[in-house]
């Protein structure tokens, strides 16, 4: 790994560890670049804060760092200011509002929930055809605004369902991935950790249809910045699946 553009900060209140140790883990581990990807503040109309993302009242302290750590090790590293969202139509015109005073290289795109009210967290597990539809409606819509480098873990939704249904569904999402170039995520934390992905029934879609592919540490500590072991696991689930992951990608302004 050279690249990883899936890193968290304390400031989700469920990582750990200091902004400046995870820049030297990762120059330590030999990566070329470290992108920052913090859990994006939503501009709920309430004045509600999901309890998982950067409240807004840190988004400043966030951006800065992020920049001031640029600067500093620039002859070492290339650091790179992102952001993981959701896609909520209703709120994604404000949200890219919000942060359009920011230098932000890129976003990532996790549909954690289906809609703005967040209510059903889609690892849960469900047998409803509709729910699975409905993440993939919002997973393929996201992608289409262009705003979004890659999808974040993108067999997130756990369908407990039969196999014909999830590969029916998710076929539709990695067709229009393809369409429109954008790599999918095999996601490093969740393979460590045992989570409902990556997923088995997922990646030998990818493969089929010649999706591009992108390892993501999903670093919630420093520690697992380019972890060498996390990486040899993650190197061979996909390898299982005939998948190749990019060394490194482009990223894409959101506006």
């Amino acid at each position: 790994m050279i690249a990883n553009y899936h890193t968290h900060t304390f400031r989700c209140g469920h990582a750990k560890g200091e902004d400046r140790a995870y820049v030297e883990t990762a120059i330590e581990r030999g990566l070329q670049v470290l992108g920052f990807s913090d859990h994006i503040p939503m501009p709920f109309p309430d004045g509600h804060e999901s309890g998982f993302r950067v409240p807004r009242r840190l988004l400043d302290d966030y951006v800065e760092s992020v920049l001031a750590l640029r600067d500093e090790y620039k002859r070492s590293i290339d650091i790179r200011l992102g952001f993981e969202a959701e896609y909520y139509p209703d709120l994604f015109g404000s949200m890219l509002h919000m942060i359009a005073p920011y230098p932000v290289d890129y976003l990532l795109l996790a549909q954690h929930f289906n809609d703005s009210r967040e209510t059903v967290y889609n690892p849960s597990m469900a047998q409803d055809r509709a729910a699975l539809t409905r993440y993939v409606d919002m997973v393929v819509k996201g992608m289409e605004t262009g705003a979004f480098t890659y999808v974040a873990h993108p067999d997130l939704f756990y369908f407990a369902g039969p196999d014909e249904v999830y590969a029916e569904e998710m076929t539709r999402l990695c067709r229009r991935a393809k369409a429109l170039d954008i790599p999918l995520e095999i996601n490093v934390l969740g393979l460590r950790i045992g989570r409902c992905y990556p997923n088995d029934r997922f990646w030998p879609i990818v493969r089929a249809l010649g999706c591009r592919a992108v390892l993501g540490c999903d670093a919630h500590d420093p520690n697992d910045v380019a972890h060498p072991e996390q990486l040899k696991t993650a190197l061979a689930y996909a390898a299982r699946f005939g998948v190749v992951p990019e060394a490194q990608i482009a990223l894409r302004k959101p506006f």
